[in-house]
């Protein structure tokens, strides 16, 4: 079967659906959902998030160059998709969700209790590209819920159930699969085959 051609667009699905936590000057809060972000760099740990200039928390950004991903699960659904539809120049999202401030350690934007890990992060660019700007970001700290963590004190993502994002829809992320090169170890009854 063939491959259909589209019109250039992103197709990067997939995406993780996170909530942003953001602060102004004045003490003011908001969370903002993105799904476009990513990871940018281990050594130093940075990440990125794209924010379109219209958006409430875009000042909120570019005034403090501070912010918290807080990543989500499939029980936050609702308060992630209620806080990309409404502004919080109208309604307070902590206040409308039921979610949950909880104090940073490095930055003044408030980490989210309800999320299983929250990553301080500091502004170290901002570019324009287009209809987003991407702030490119340091990893401060990260949080991560104990009660997330395996007997060996690691993050466990199945007991997480994290949130993702593809074409405007929001999926779980369904069944282990495998870790980073099982492909190349031996080969279990389970294991996908590739023809070439």
């Amino acid at each position: 079967m063939a491959k259909v051609e589209w019109k250039a667009g992103n197709m990067l699905y997939p995406l993780p659906a996170v909530l942003v936590t953001t602060v102004d000057q004045k003490g003011r809060d908001n969370i903002l959902t993105v799904a476009w972000t990513g990871t940018v760099c281990t050594n130093p740990p940075m990440v990125s998030i794209s924010v379109r200039p219209e958006r409430y928390s875009y000042q909120m950004l570019k005034e403090t160059g501070e912010f918290v991903v807080n990543l989500t699960t499939e029980a936050l659904a609702f308060a992630t998709d209620y806080c990309g539809v409404r502004s919080g120049k109208d309604v307070d999202k902590f206040l409308e969700t039921g979610l949950t401030r909880e104090k940073a350690s490095h930055v003044r934007a408030p980490m989210i209790k309800e999320s299983p890990v929250s990553i301080e992060c500091k502004v170290a660019s901002v570019q324009s590209l287009g209809s987003h700007d991407m702030f490119l970001a340091q990893v401060l700290a990260v949080h991560a819920d104990e009660t997330y963590l395996d007997e060996n004190r690691r993050f466990d993502l199945h007991k997480a159930r994290p949130l993702v994002y593809s074409h405007g829809e929001y999926y779980g992320t369904g069944k282990y699969l495998g870790k980073f090169g099982y492909s190349v170890k031996k080969r279990g009854k389970n294991a996908v085959h590739v023809r070439r």
